[in-house]
């Protein structure tokens, strides 16, 4: 029996270890992805600012880009401080 469980909870550790590692591949290539698609709405912004008085729909694009570069910051703000806990 003591050998049925120890054989049980290897089996147990070594598929959440999987599970684990393969969560955190996948989070890792999704925050790439979040902190590239800040970058490129950041520059986005800072570049059409410039002539967002020449055209009405850039005004309303620069006015309205917080939408999609608050979250973004709160998800960098968040890796960040993920990597800062894990070195530590």
């Amino acid at each position: 029996m003591i050998s049925t469980v120890t054989t049980s909870s290897i089996t147990t550790a070594s598929t959440t270890t999987a599970a684990t590692t393969a969560v955190t591949t996948e989070m890792v290539g999704l925050g790439i992805i979040a902190v590239v698609a800040l970058i490129l709405l950041l520059a986005l912004k800072e570049i059409l600012s410039s002539e967002a008085d020449k055209s009405n729909k850039i005004n309303r694009f620069v006015r309205s880009s917080n939408v999609g570069i608050i979250p973004l910051l709160l998800v960098f703000a968040a890796i960040v401080t993920y990597k800062v806990i894990a070195i530590l």
